[in-house]
């Protein structure tokens, strides 16, 4: 799918969010990367094979907490 040069990762690769994106739409809290990545604002995916990827964002440590 991908026309750039260097090619973006592929749906399969760990780092598949680098991909550009073809189409965004902030309003709807979606965007389409070119390698066909649905990647939605909450950080959930949706692969071009159908795979669900749950949301993934880090947590934030609370202030003042220790490990």
């Amino acid at each position: 799918m991908c026309q750039h040069t260097p090619p973006c990762p592929t749906a399969e690769a760990s780092d598949r969010e680098a991909a550009r994106p073809t189409a965004a739409h902030p309003e709807q809290g979606w965007s389409l990367l070119c390698n066909g990545v649905l990647l939605f604002e909450d950080t959930g995916e949706l692969l071009p094979d159908g795979q669900i990827v749950a949301p993934h964002r880090p947590l934030a440590l609370a202030a003042g907490s220790t490990a």
